[in-house]
């Protein structure tokens, strides 16, 4: 006898592995922020760059791409140079907005995280407790 549920006959099939990739690439705005931008936009910049990265290394070597790409050497010194000039400019431009980005985005949640409650309730608990608590006494000295 087979411990696996049997759907009722007439009932819906069960979800394939398309319609499961479909339905979380839908649910990918419940995401946080830094997790949807990873993958929504910076996906896409960072396979630019990747695929950049690799096609001059293929073309002008691998040890040249990265020089030209952190910027240790300059794009007119290796040749073919029309693939050098925009992994260069990747370098000095993209990657550093990347990074940026996902900076900001990693300390705005962290900061958001711990905004624990709004300025008001804070406020009104002071309020709260200043009605609560007993007069100062008096500094006046009895002579």
């Amino acid at each position: 006898m087979s411990t696996e549920p049997v759907s009722p006959p007439g009932g819906p099939p069960p979800p394939g592995r398309w319609q499961r990739l479909r339905a979380w690439w839908a649910d990918r705005h419940a995401l946080p922020r830094f997790s949807y931008w990873l993958l929504s936009r910076g996906a896409v910049v960072l396979t630019v760059c990747g695929a950049l990265y690799v096609l001059d290394g293929f073309l002008i070597g691998w040890a040249n791409a990265y020089n030209v790409l952190t910027g240790i050497t300059s794009p007119a010194d290796v040749r073919p140079q029309w693939c050098a000039w925009p992994l260069s400019l990747i370098g000095w431009a993209a990657i550093p907005a990347i990074i940026g980005a996902a900076a900001g985005y990693v300390i705005t949640e962290q900061i958001q995280a711990h905004h624990a409650r709004e300025l008001g309730d804070v406020l009104d608990e002071l309020r709260r407790l200043a009605e609560q608590s007993d007069p100062p006494p008096s500094s006046g000295a009895h002579t």
